[in-house]
């Protein structure tokens, strides 16, 4: 049966899943978590009531198979119609859900996340992991505090030991102009949170030069054809979506 210990089950998945043969790696609050102690700071601090993994290959069959194995009931229904993009599985003990991302990730903004997976063996690669949080149109104050945490331990770089890879996170809002758009509406919500948040002064200025360092690097990098034609339309013309919530019942 799951763990009572989300962080404690969230490995047990992922380490159950590679003896099977499935690939799947951590996103979201929980992976951050995990690289990030600054997630512990009594500011940044949130709860983690759901999963969320991704995977590379559409291998559904395999992945209920090791669900099941662990103790977790399908979302049948969203599983066959969805289940070349996207996968859903309950805890029902412990009131938890899990969201399996295939092939890429579809919410605000598509971002392929998967292309990349062997360079950890956890979660996806920070830059990816920065960049889901980024692409919310509608931030809330729990993703903030996300991307904060990641931001302190984790400078701005170009490989992906441990640094934020900013060639990968270039590359990819250098081409879609509605992610670059959604990443800099972000970046200023981050920034405005930190002028309010408590924190150490050593701390708020580490946030500050890796923010600034983040926008003007979005800012500034090349941009692609593809981008600069949407970028002639602006924002006369919705560039977001709003995914809804997947609950059971």
């Amino acid at each position: 049966m799951p763990l009572d210990n989300i962080h404690d089950e969230a490995l047990r998945v992922v380490q159950t899943a590679q003896q099977q043969g499935v690939t799947l790696r951590l996103l979201g609050g929980l992976a951050i978590r995990l690289h990030s102690p600054s997630a512990t700071h009594r500011s940044l601090a949130r709860p983690y009531p759901d999963i969320d993994f991704a995977t590379p290959h559409k291998q559904a069959s395999k992945i209920e198979k090791v669900f099941a194995e662990l103790g977790y009931a399908p979302n049948k229904n969203f599983n066959l119609f969805n289940g070349d993009v996207r996968l859903l599985f309950y805890d029902d003990a412990h009131r938890r859900q899990v969201d399996i991302f295939v092939a890429q990730f579809r919410m605000c903004h598509k971002i392929p996340i998967t292309e990349r997976m062997n360079l950890e063996p956890l979660t996806i690669p920070l830059a990816e992991l920065l960049l889901t949080k980024l692409q919310i149109f509608e931030m809330n104050e729990k993703d903030i505090r996300d991307v904060c945490a990641l931001l302190l331990d984790h400078p701005l770089g170009e490989n992906d030991n441990e640094i934020i890879n900013v060639i990968r996170l270039t590359q990819l809002t250098s081409d879609d102009w509605g992610l670059w758009k959604t990443s800099m509406l972000s970046i200023s919500k981050v920034k405005r949170y930190v002028q309010t948040t408590e924190m150490e002064a050593h701390q708020h200025d580490t946030l500050a030069a890796r923010l600034g360092g983040l926008e003007a690097a979005l800012q500034t990098s090349p941009k692609s054809m593809r981008w600069k034609m949407r970028d002639r339309v602006g924002e006369k013309v919705k560039w977001y979506e709003l995914p809804e919530e997947v609950r059971r019942g």
